[in-house]
C-alpha cells in the first residue's frame, strides 16, 4: 500500500474536543505507516485559510480538517458550518487533493465527547475517507 503525506488541521477552540479527534487522527495516520504534519489554528473559521496557506508552501496529498463548532443560542453556528464547509470543497477541488471535514457540529458538549472518543473518532474516519479517495 502507498504512504501518503497527510497535513492535519485543528483549531484550538474546545482542546478537549479537538485534541481527543487529533490524537484519533495522528494514531491511524502513524499505525497505517503514513506522515503526517500537524498545524493549529484559533478556531475553526480559520482551518480554510490555513490550510489554503499551506497548500502553496508545501505538497501533501490529503488534508483532514478538526475543529468543532457547538450550536447557541442564535443562527451563527450555522453560518459558520456552512461557510467552512463550502471553502473546505472549493479547496479540494482548485488543489485536487481530498480534503477531509471532521469539524464536529454538534448540538451540546456531550455530542462532541461521544463523536471525538475513543469508540467513536471522527477525524480517523475522516483520515480513512481520505484514503479511500486516494486509492481510486
Amino acid at each position: 500500500m502507498k504512504k501518503y503525506k497527510f497535513l492535519l488541521v485543528a483549531s484550538n477552540f474546545y482542546p478537549e474536543i479537538t485534541l481527543n479527534l487529533l490524537k484519533g487522527a495522528q494514531k491511524y495516520l502513524e499505525k497505517k505507516g503514513h506522515r503526517f504534519e500537524t498545524t493549529f489554528t484559533k478556531g475553526s473559521l480559520e482551518i480554510p485559510t490555513k490550510i489554503s496557506m499551506k497548500l502553496k508552501k508545501n505538497k501533501y496529498d490529503a488534508v483532514v480538517a478538526i475543529g468543532c463548532i457547538i450550536k447557541g443560542k442564535t443562527d451563527h453556528y450555522e453560518f459558520i458550518a456552512n461557510a467552512i464547509t463550502k471553502t473546505l470543497l472549493e479547496i479540494s477541488i482548485r488543489s485536487q487533493i481530498p480534503i477531509s471535514n471532521s469539524i464536529l457540529t454538534c448540538r451540546n458538549i456531550k455530542q462532541a465527547k461521544e463523536r471525538s472518543s475513543k469508540k467513536i473518532n471522527r477525524a480517523k474516519e475522516a483520515v480513512e475517507a481520505a484514503i479511500v479517495v486516494l486509492q481510486d
